[in-house]
């Protein structure tokens, strides 16, 4: 995948057109569609890396997404909240809260 489908689709993912995201990056407008022919800057590239919360090295191709994590997953990794930390009864009923809200979305 070249660096501007991976972009369109980071955008699309986002709901947010080409050039919204050069509005919001400071990129000139229908710069990002250049990119397929010309190389673009690491500011740039930076720019849109940081928008997306996503490394220079994704967009490059040169490593992949982090996995999303289960939600027990996440709250397994979970060490507390608060200064307080959660115990396994405490992650239980927050996975079960969790579930609920994402069905509802």
């Amino acid at each position: 995948m070249s660096l501007v489908e991976k972009i369109k689709n980071l955008a699309n993912e986002n709901g947010i057109t080409i050039a919204e995201l050069e509005r919001r990056t400071s990129i000139s407008n229908g710069q990002i569609r250049k990119w397929d022919i010309t190389t673009p800057g690491i500011d740039k590239l930076e720019a849109i890396a940081n928008y997306f919360n996503v490394s220079v090295d994704y967009l490059l191709g040169r490593e992949t997404p982090k996995k999303s994590l289960t939600v027990e997953e996440a709250l397994k990794s979970t060490m507390g909240f608060d200064g307080k930390e959660i115990d396994e009864s405490d992650r239980e009923i927050l996975a079960e809260i969790i579930k609920a809200y994402l069905k509802k979305k």
